[in-house]
């Protein structure tokens, strides 16, 4: 580990990598729960009956 560290310290301009790591999952996260409580909930709905649709089945078994 400590030839890592040495590696690193020799670097420029590395210490900003962890700073855009952290605001890029910020970013990401906010998006995902943007879009997470802006979703139209009868999409949700539709979307959780797919598995038990017995339409969407038989039309698998016929391809």
């Amino acid at each position: 580990m400590k030839l890592i560290t040495n590696f690193m310290e020799k670097i420029s301009g590395i210490e900003i990598f962890p700073i855009i790591s952290l605001v890029i999952f910020f970013l990401f996260f906010c998006a995902v729960l943007w879009y997470v409580f802006s979703v139209d909930k009868s999409l949700l709905t539709e979307i959780s009956e797919y598995p038990l649709d017995e339409e969407s089945e038989s039309k698998l078994n016929e391809v």
